[in-house]
């Protein structure tokens, strides 16, 4: 946003009165100066101003996120408590509606970042001030147990603060709801609509920042046997009768976030001793400072992890991102000798025909779902389906999928798995790294690896090879206009293969709520998906082909087929976006 000469006096008045109520010293000074600095006339501190200003933050795919900083458009204390406040107004009503005389109950949790703490300790205030009955998570701790925290303790609603994977300068909030708020299936996942609507218009309520009240005390900091109650949980996750190998060497980077110790001690506490740690990534850091991104999926990022298994030799390396709600996977490729990190598609697979596995055991008719992101490969469908189990595809975030009823399973491809909805109703890289180790295990011990495990479900159900594009920008107008413009003038191919259908997800269908995104499906079974990204200045391709594999002798040959076409479709993609 760009305010006219005519308005710069009101953005002036704006930010000087926000400075004034603002109850950080340190944003507070940093607005002033910034209020100064564009006064003088300098025009990058006019910008940020502006920007700073441009509005409220609106809740998304993972609540509220930002830059920290002062103003409407910032994760600050201010923010904080508004959001905190209208939360607090949505749970108290939602509980009087549902189980009238009962008093609401929530959680709040914390990472290493930048004022988490203090965000989290005043949304307590705010709560308990409610007349909320409220547990403050003992220390900083990973996003998981927050999520299982709601559940465990029957709460109403709960709060992480995090910024998840985000660069080290921001800040977020995270809204769980939980037994008198949500359906049953929704009890301890993130919030969707229409709730996400209903708590935005209690926070455009609430009044001016004096009139929210903070308790100076009152609220419970739950003890650290919390902590032991998830990680003994999720330890007993493991099956060692049915699968009792135990021998894997595993290096572990916590990505300088909170999932280093609990991470570690469940996977000690399921039988798996030999896990070395990334010594500079191990302790928080929110300064993030050997990567250039705390997200596995950005290159470089595990580079320290993959000189470390080198050095031990390792079987397998296992990395979470700072909140240690996704796990990312590398291993040594037969093919080739190299490490390489899998891709979230892989992974979701291996997990999903792993979970099938230690269902085996359990009852002849196959009951339960297995359900996937839109984006997300199409091979869990299939593996689902031939074990006799419902597949549901959802909406892009993790929102959608842990609340799919009946739920045993379910992935999205950017690193997020569910493996135990009924202790977490969210992503989980911490029991979802338990399994990893069990069915990598399990590979060792037959003398496979895990690159084998894959070639075995792609010889039953044809090799599904994925890839995505992304393009940052830095004026989210052009993502609007890239869309338009695919709106305007759809591809008629892609890879040389024909659209034979084409979606615009923003009409919704039976299956699917309305979403901004496209998706087209070509002759060859190509499938191509574009949107723009939920949570960052980003617009997200993700590009799908399969090819059939009639023996294990075929696979080299298929590979190389299916990188080609994924790379002549690449090549169309970037045409049509006009890149």
């Amino acid at each position: 946003m760009t305010s006219s000469d005519a308005d710069f006096p009101q953005l002036l008045s704006a930010a000087r009165n926000w400075a004034a109520q603002d109850p950080d010293p340190a944003t507070a000074a940093a607005l002033t100066e910034l209020v100064q600095l564009s006064s003088d006339g300098v025009p990058a501190a006019r910008q940020e101003l502006e920007d700073s200003f441009s509005g409220t933050l609106q809740f998304g795919t993972a609540g509220l996120r930002a830059e920290l900083g002062p103003g409407p458009n910032r994760m600050n204390r201010v923010v904080v408590r508004r959001a905190a406040a209208g939360f607090a107004a949505f749970l108290t009503a939602a509980v009087a509606e549902a189980s009238p005389g009962a008093r609401p109950r929530a959680v709040v949790g914390y990472d290493a970042r930048y004022n988490s703490d203090i965000f989290a300790e005043e949304t307590a205030a705010v709560f308990t001030a409610a007349g909320i009955e409220t547990f403050l998570m003992p220390q900083a701790l990973p996003t998981p147990l927050l999520a299982y925290a709601v559940r465990a303790l029957d709460c109403d609603g709960g709060v992480m603060v995090t910024a998840s994977h985000n660069p080290p300068q921001d800040n977020g909030y995270k809204v769980y709801l939980g037994r008198h708020a949500v359906e049953e299936s929704g009890r301890g996942a993130q919030i969707v609509a229409p709730y996400d609507a209903r708590i935005a218009a209690e926070i455009d309520r609430v009044g001016t920042l004096d009139s929210i009240t903070l308790a100076p005390a009152g609220w419970t900091v739950l003890e650290p046997s919390i902590t032991a109650d998830y990680e003994a949980a999720v330890a007993a996750l493991a099956l060692p009768a049915q699968f009792p190998a135990r021998d894997l060497k595993i290096v572990l980077t916590p990505m300088h976030g909170v999932g280093g110790d609990t991470a570690v001690a469940v996977l000690q506490a399921a039988g798996f001793d030999d896990v070395t740690l990334v010594s500079e990534q191990a302790r928080p850091d929110p300064d993030f400072p050997t990567v250039n991104f705390p997200n596995p999926e950005e290159p470089g990022a595990l580079d320290l992890a993959l000189e470390t298994a080198a050095r031990v030799d390792a079987d397998i390396v296992l990395a979470n991102d700072p909140d240690a709600d996704r796990a990312a996977v590398a291993a040594k490729d037969p093919d080739t000798g190299a490490w390489r990190m899998l891709r979230g598609d892989e992974v979701g697979a291996l997990l999903g025909a792993h979970i099938v596995a230690r269902l085996a055991g359990g009852e002849t008719a196959a009951h339960g779902v297995f359900a996937n992101s839109i984006v997300s490969s199409r091979l869990l469908a299939q593996i689902a389906a031939a074990s006799g189990y419902a597949h549901e595809e959802t909406l892009t975030g993790f929102k959608w999928i842990s609340r799919v009823p009946g739920l045993l399973y379910g992935y999205e491809e950017a690193l997020g798995y569910c493996v135990a909805p009924e202790l977490v109703r969210d992503k989980d890289g911490i029991s979802a790294a338990v399994l990893i180790a069990e069915l990598a295990a399990a590979a060792k011990a037959d003398g496979k690896t895990i690159f084998d495990t894959l070639d075995e479900l792609y010889l039953v159900h044809g090799l599904h090879a994925s890839d995505q594009l992304s393009i940052r920008v830095a004026d989210l107008g052009l993502l609007d206009a890239m869309m338009n413009r695919l709106r305007v003038s759809p591809p008629e191919s892609f890879g040389g293969s024909a659209v034979e259908t084409f979606k615009d997800l923003a009409e919704g269908s039976e299956n699917l709520p309305p979403t901004d995104g496209l998706l087209y499906l070509t002759k060859d079974l190509s499938r191509v998906i574009i949107r723009p990204s939920g949570t960052e200045p980003k617009l997200k391709c993700y590009l799908e082909v399969i090819r059939s594999v009639g023996s294990a002798a075929e696979l080299p040959e298929a590979r190389q087929a299916a990188r080609a076409a994924l790379d002549g479709v690449l090549g169309d993609v970037r045409e049509a976006l006009g890149l």
